[in-house]
């Protein structure tokens, strides 16, 4: 049977708080859960250390669709940063705040963090 839209979106959520309860624990400070707009989405956004930090949470029950940080796509990378220059121009900062972007893969009960796990990706002109 298959899932549907509302199970996988509650299924979403338990995840990423998890991953949030993850990166509390190593330092960072969730500033912002499910930022939305016009240009995409963001998952988590928190600060750590210096860095205002943007994180993508992906979870897979198991591998065998693939590594979950593997979905993090090059379009995916591209909306995401797109949404993270909106965010940043709603909240008044500039380009020279030091930003990062950060994945959380979930593959089972396994959490990895990816610091820096892209860079910026300019957006099509």
């Amino acid at each position: 049977m298959e899932k549907t839209k509302q199970s996988k979106r509650s299924v979403g959520t338990a995840y990423e708080e998890k991953a949030a309860e993850y990166l509390q624990s190593r330092g960072y400070f969730i500033l912002c859960r499910n930022f939305r707009c016009r240009q995409g989405e963001i998952d988590l956004i928190a600060r750590q250390g210096g860095y205002l930090v943007f994180i993508e949470v992906k979870y897979r029950k198991t591998g065998g669709s693939g590594r979950p940080e593997e979905a993090v796509t090059l379009g995916k990378q591209r909306a995401i940063c797109r949404t993270a220059d909106y965010y940043r121009l709603c909240q008044g900062l500039g380009e020279e705040t030091p930003c990062r972007f950060d994945v959380v893969a979930i593959l089972g009960e396994e959490i990895i963090l990816y610091q820096n796990a892209f860079s910026y990706v300019p957006g099509r002109k």
